[in-house]
């Protein structure tokens, strides 16, 4: 069985039908969060991820200003700091478990991840870019200011890593450097980076998703076993989005930006099913970067509207296999009756 349908089978149960999954969900007690924000009236909040204090900068004013696109992104919400201590926790700490991403290796020192709606905050690029080589946060422009200052003045924490490098990335190393070097020179409305993380701004209505990597300058060219070079690889291992879907207008853009950020790798086929084949690293998939492990997507959300979950995943499960990741793999804080859900994808 290879790594990603053995990841599959074990993260839980598959969803197949939106209706019967937003009842199940929604009928169990839910604990009140409120809206979902850490503290919307604080300036700045304090915290600490296994074991590292961080301070993360936030804007009331700009939350309750009547920007027109919305301001949801201006400040912390609950869920943000679990989703980045689940997410990065690739190493036995406190008898937790190792997120099964990582024991899968689904997430590994040379992946690249790609966030949608991800906020002032940097929380989960702060966390995750020093086990990985790159980090790409995306959302609204008016997110960069905030987000790149909780870089920035977090960034005693982040370590670039390039360990899992071999002859086959050099190349793409290399070229990732001189990417993130112009990314940090680029005016206010372009890409900014910090280390191995970058913030580029995506619309999910009106940019196209599919050339982001590429737009960036960071697609890798693999060397074959064969020695010769494969085409470059513009597509992401890991997409993760915490707690973006809170409207109806919002579902249909969100889906189709999720799904096109998948097409640029594989669609995961089974083993033994037709068309299958087993790619290089033991993963199955067809079509555009064979033998490239399919891209994965973390969609994590609060529990608030029934209706508009309902809708996100009947829109989902048109395009995406779904599983709903169990309350053993999610941990405590996490787990069913938390108010928080995480869901895998990968596309059909």
């Amino acid at each position: 069985m290879d790594l990603l349908t053995n990841f599959l089978t074990t993260i839980g149960e598959e969803v197949e039908d939106a209706e019967e999954e937003s009842f199940l969900l929604f009928s169990q007690d839910i604990p009140s969060a409120n809206l979902g924000f850490v503290d919307s009236r604080a300036t700045t909040i304090d915290l600490t991820i296994h074991d590292q204090d961080y301070t993360i900068h936030q804007s009331p004013t700009l939350l309750s200003s009547s920007r027109a696109g919305g301001t949801t992104g201006a400040v912390l919400w609950k869920i943000t700091p679990l989703i980045a201590e689940w997410l990065s926790n690739n190493t036995n700490n406190n008898n937790t478990k190792v997120n099964p991403l990582w024991t899968h290796n689904i997430l590994t020192p040379t992946s690249t991840i790609v966030e949608l709606g991800s906020g002032i905050s940097a929380l989960l690029a702060l966390s995750l870019s020093p086990k990985i080589s790159h980090y790409i946060a995306t959302d609204q422009e008016y997110v960069q200011r905030l987000f790149r200052q909780n870089l920035d003045e977090n960034a005693n924490t982040i370590t670039s890593t390039s360990t899992g490098s071999s002859s086959k990335s050099s190349k793409a190393g290399k070229k990732s450097s001189k990417a993130l070097a112009a990314a940090r020179k680029t005016p206010q409305g372009q890409a900014t980076g910090n280390g191995n993380v970058i913030f580029t701004s995506l619309d999910w209505e009106l940019d196209v998703a599919g050339s982001l990597k590429e737009g960036l300058g960071l697609c890798t060219t693999t060397v074959g076993d064969s020695g010769e070079e494969e085409e470059e690889d513009k597509g992401f291992d890991v997409v993760v989005s915490c707690d973006c879907i809170y409207n109806d207008a919002l579902v249909a853009p969100f889906v189709r930006t999720c799904a096109d950020l998948c097409r640029l790798r594989p669609v995961y086929t089974p083993p033994g099913s037709s068309g299958s084949s087993i790619g290089e690293g033991g993963s199955s998939g067809t079509g555009r970067g064979r033998g490239r492990t399919p891209t994965v997507c973390v969609i994590a959300q609060q529990q608030r509207s029934p209706e508009v979950f309902e809708a996100w995943l009947r829109e989902t499960l048109r395009v995406f296999r779904v599983w709903r990741v169990s309350d053993e793999m999610l941990g405590e804080k996490l787990m069913s009756g938390s108010g928080y859900l995480v869901h895998v994808l990968v596309l059909r």
